[in-house]
């Protein structure tokens, strides 16, 4: 293992260059970039070079790295080398991160080990932190709704993790719309109001937008963070003229390759045709469309090198769209 016990950040990571948006109704500010652990930073991935990236996120302004309890492969591995980070490179500059973790998904077998009962989610907390070496968490997600646990029972939990100095903040991610008036009042009623709500956001999915949920959470004064910005890559110039052999969809797992009809790659080719116009890649173009007004907070990239975080972070540079390149990219997207 390299010795990076030396780390110094960069005296730039807050030169401007990454701005930082309030987060609702609250006093914390996030960088428009996050980055999330989901994919890259598990125990089948180099662990330098996802070390190398969270140190260049890090020493370009993203202060955020999110994560969940099953973030792998294999299940806790993101957690734990996070925790490996901490200690060879972050300990120092711990109060200057927002690390968030979850639970909600499956995560050990037996009927506690997922869902949202308060037996699950404080087991899982506690195994979190130990993995991340960590004495708290600056947020911490119900992670996904229960149908079967009382909402009651989900929301007072994440209350008392708080009250606990477990979290210093509570949010939610990927609930149905009709939950979301009972859980902000839940939580705003026990002075624990939801800081943010996390869903699945981009310029292909907007059922966010369709649904009312970016309206309810902005009304509410709930911040909105995006995952899958780039729609699994495929908002990305990866697949614009086929499928790379060392591609997600390659692999055939979250992204399936009937997915890539030639209509879908005829579109995603205009689509490029739009960014190039605006000198800005389709990846760009897709994380800035994101960022073009104030409903969405922050959003998450899972990038899997420091090139990646630099080309991805250019995205703040040209939030502005016009008119006529909204109709267009409505058109080609949805």
């Amino acid at each position: 293992m390299p010795d990076n016990l030396d780390y110094k950040a960069a005296d730039t990571r807050y030169d401007g260059r990454m701005p930082y948006f309030r987060c609702g109704h609250s006093g914390v500010k996030l960088p428009a970039v996050s980055l999330g652990f989901w994919h890259n930073f598990g125990s089948v991935d180099d662990f330098d070079k996802a070390h190398a990236t969270a140190r260049c996120a890090f020493d370009n302004g993203i202060t955020c790295f999110d994560l969940a309890n099953n973030y792998g492969p294999e299940y806790g591995t993101a957690e734990e080398n996070l925790g490996r980070m901490m200690d060879l490179s972050f300990r120092p500059y711990r109060d200057e991160l927002f690390i968030t973790t979850k639970a909600g998904y499956d995560m050990w077998p037996g009927p506690y080990g997922e869902w949202g009962s308060r037996k699950y989610l404080m087991s899982s907390l506690d195994q979190s932190l130990r993995r991340m070496r960590l004495d708290y968490v600056d947020l911490f997600y119900s992670h996904r709704y229960d149908p079967e646990t009382p909402l009651e029972e989900t929301m007072q939990a994440l209350v008392d993790i708080v009250r606990q100095g477990k979290a210093l903040y509570v949010g939610i991610s990927n609930y149905p719309v009709e939950t979301l008036d009972f859980c902000f009042s839940y939580l705003k009623e026990r002075d624990v109001p939801c800081l943010i709500y996390q869903g699945r956001y981009n310029m292909m999915d907007r059922r966010v937008e369709e649904n009312g949920i970016l309206d309810k959470c902005y009304e509410a004064g709930v911040g909105f963070t995006a995952f899958s910005p780039l729609n699994q890559g495929l908002l990305s110039d990866r697949y614009l003229r086929g499928i790379p052999a060392d591609s997600r969809m390659a692999r055939n797992h979250f992204l399936k390759k009937e997915v890539l009809t030639m209509d879908l790659v005829s579109r995603l080719q205009r689509l490029n045709d739009i960014a190039a116009s605006r000198s800005q890649t389709l990846s760009e173009m897709a994380l800035a469309w994101l960022l073009k007004d104030s409903t969405v907070t922050s959003v998450l990239v899972g990038a899997s090198s420091p090139e990646q975080i630099l080309t991805d972070i250019k995205a703040v540079n040209n939030t502005g769209f016009t008119a006529d390149e909204l109709y267009e990219i409505d058109k080609l997207s949805r």
